[in-house]
């Protein structure tokens, strides 16, 4: 079975529930106009029984007319749109006097009917509403007074008002169905668009934008929604064609050093120690390469945020000393001072192996940007809020216009300048992913020839 298109369904919901609408409409119309029908010929009947009651008197159990043939004489010549039908009958139901207007027909005496109440009857195969007035004599009945008015006309009346309403109904359906659908294609213009847009994106066309409809209704936000979600989608895609740009970039860099030191080395027979020379240069390389591929897949790993936390209360403290402990041969090397600033032990809610990550990135490029001999400081301070922590060193430092640019993938500030120290330009995005992470501020301080403070702030 074929499917309903959006625009149909929504007029079809429409058109339900307005259908019930209607159709308690129309019910509610056809029993008021029913029910008005019905209180003027009840009203119209209760009027003739009590004139006609006047008419009578009873005299040794028969019922009498005052003044009858001035009485038949009036209803012979009166002329109603919906005359009364006059009889009066015995207590058993035998004819004593009618109406003129009656002619040769005679109404039924219905003897299970309840006395002084309203009902339909019969008039020859004419629906006719009538009443039946019992007449007393003390207390015994002897005769009644039957008034009946037709219900052709009424009936008529009410029977046209059904057609009529019958008819509209299905017509009135049809009308706001057509109406509804095209208000609801309206309506829906902008999805229209979000399809054509859609249509046209691809991952080498990320520009197009879905055009925001003029009211700020659902769909309003839906194309604002999807809008944002393109732009993420075409950050992401941006971003990771730089990443894998740069990213090979720089796995060819060694691979391409590698390569030529060995197709220099097997040109010509070498002595040993040229040999070991080379292989060295060589594994160096290897490890640099390693290294590399280490901080790739970390950062890759929590660009997209797969890693799971494992928050618990560590000691400050404790974080410094260990990634110091592990760094001590290149600090020895370099002949640095590490020197702590703290007086007391400070705890903090985080992810132990994340921040030994973050401190080790710091650290390792305070160490590598470091004069020799200089000295690296480790702080901490608690304030009201926050526990800050800073690692400053006297090194190369960073220039201004460079603050910027250095959490940016594979940018390594003044690396040209310096091609004795070594790096891959990972580290501090892969300390900034890491602090977004850990809801950590992070904020870099650093003066040209001066050296460079990084602060890190952890909420109490």
């Amino acid at each position: 079975m074929q499917q309903l298109s959006f625009k149909n369904r929504i007029a079809s919901n429409y058109i339900i529930t307005t259908a019930l609408l209607i159709f308690v409409v129309f019910f509610v119309i056809f029993s008021i106009v029913r029910f008005s029908v019905y209180i003027k010929v009840n009203n119209d009947i209760q009027k003739e029984v009590a004139k006609h009651l006047k008419e009578i008197e009873v005299k040794e159990n028969c019922v009498l007319l005052v003044r009858e043939e001035q009485w038949k004489q009036v209803q012979f010549n009166k002329v109603d749109v919906s005359p009364a039908f006059i009889q009066f009958v015995d207590e058993l139901g035998a004819l004593v006097n009618k109406s003129p207007n009656l002619k040769k027909k005679q109404l039924t005496y219905y003897a299970g009917a309840i006395n002084n109440e309203l009902f339909d009857g019969k008039l020859d195969n004419i629906s006719v509403r009538q009443i039946q007035v019992p007449l007393y004599q003390g207390t015994k009945i002897i005769g009644f007074l039957i008034v009946a008015m037709s219900l052709e006309d009424s009936k008529m009346v009410l029977n046209n008002l059904f057609i009529i309403l019958l008819v509209a109904y299905p017509l009135i359906l049809l009308v706001l169905f057509l109406i509804a659908r095209f208000i609801a294609g309206r309506s829906i213009k902008p999805i229209s668009s979000i399809i054509q847009t859609s249509n046209v994106i691809t991952k080498d066309n990320l520009k197009s934008r879905i055009p925001l409809p003029q009211n700020r209704d659902e769909l309003y936000t839906l194309s604002t929604t999807i809008n944002n979600l393109l732009d993420r989608v075409e950050n992401a895609i941006e971003r990771e064609k730089q990443f894998t740009s740069d990213a090979s970039h720089e796995l060819r860099t060694p691979l391409a050093v590698i390569k030529g030191t060995l197709e220099v080395l097997v040109r010509k027979p070498r002595n040993p120690e040229e040999y070991k020379e080379k292989i060295d240069f060589c594994i160096s390389e290897v490890n640099r390469l390693n290294h590399l591929v280490d901080e790739l897949l970390l950062l890759a790993r929590f660009e997209n945020q797969k890693q799971t936390l494992k928050i618990e209360r560590i000691s400050l403290n404790a974080i410094f000393l260990d990634v110091m402990s592990r760094n001590t041969t290149i600090i020895s090397e370099k002949k640095l001072t590490c020197i702590s600033h703290v007086d007391q032990d400070f705890y903090v809610n985080t992810d132990a192996y994340l921040l030994c990550i973050i401190v080790n990135n710091i650290l390792t490029n305070a160490v590598k940007y470091s004069k020799s001999g200089s000295t690296i400081n480790f702080d901490v301070v608690e304030t009201n809020d926050k526990i800050v922590c800073s690692i400053s060193d006297h090194g190369i430092g960073i220039a201004k216009e460079d603050l910027q640019k250095i959490f940016d993938q594979f940018y390594r500030s003044k690396s040209n300048q310096h091609p004795e120290i070594k790096g891959t330009g990972l580290g501090l995005s892969i300390v900034k992913r890491l602090c977004l992470l850990l809801q950590i501020d992070l904020e870099i301080e650093s003066q040209e020839k001066v050296g460079t403070k990084v602060i890190l702030s952890f909420s109490k």
